[in-house]
């Protein structure tokens, strides 16, 4: 069973980080693909646990991960929904 996961800023001061975080959540929801949000500012575990599945110690959200396998940042995302490959990006 996959469990897609999106860590995201609760608290960002970045509007293009917001609207990123937004679209993400919505072609998920609009697509029915169940995920797990998972809020890096309210737990600094939660962070840690970001960049080591990004395998970098500086990623910043939103980042996306299939259970313990990295799936991609918001340009990656993006471009699997242009390129209609996001079942493939999802690793599902």
């Amino acid at each position: 069973m996959s469990e897609i996961r999106v860590y995201y800023s609760s608290v960002s001061g970045c509007l293009k980080t917001k609207k990123q975080q937004q679209h993400i959540l919505m072609v998920l929801d609009g697509r029915k693909i169940v995920h797990t949000d998972v809020d890096v500012t309210q737990d600094p575990e939660n962070k840690d646990k970001m960049r080591r599945v990004a395998c970098n110690d500086a990623a910043l959200p939103p980042q996306i991960c299939n259970g313990d396998q990295y799936c991609g940042d918001y340009e990656g995302f993006l471009n699997a929904v242009e390129e209609e490959k996001l079942t493939e990006f999802l690793k599902l």
